[in-house]
């Protein structure tokens, strides 16, 4: 197989997540990472105060992953208004 640059494996990427979601749904796909982030805390605290802290810790990850995708966002447009 070739070497891809990073546009191709972008591409291949996409490709192979549109398959897996035309295969499952969202939440068969995510459901080993959500019992793994509930397990996180499992043993060492009461099951109310378990559930908050992962609830916490799920939003803080997906908040910092909408950061990340708006500033890719924002140097792509840069780079493409420069050019």
């Amino acid at each position: 197989m070739a070497t891809l640059d990073a546009a191709g494996r972008s591409r291949r990427s996409r490709q192979a997540a549109h398959v897996a979601h035309s295969r499952h749904s969202g939440q068969e796909m995510t459901a080993a990472a959500r019992a793994a982030n509930l397990t996180r805390f499992e043993g060492m605290l009461p099951e109310a105060e378990r559930q908050r802290r992962a609830g916490h810790a799920r939003k803080a990850y997906y908040i910092a992953l909408a950061y990340k995708s708006a500033q890719v966002r924002r140097e792509r447009a840069a780079a493409k208004a420069a050019s």
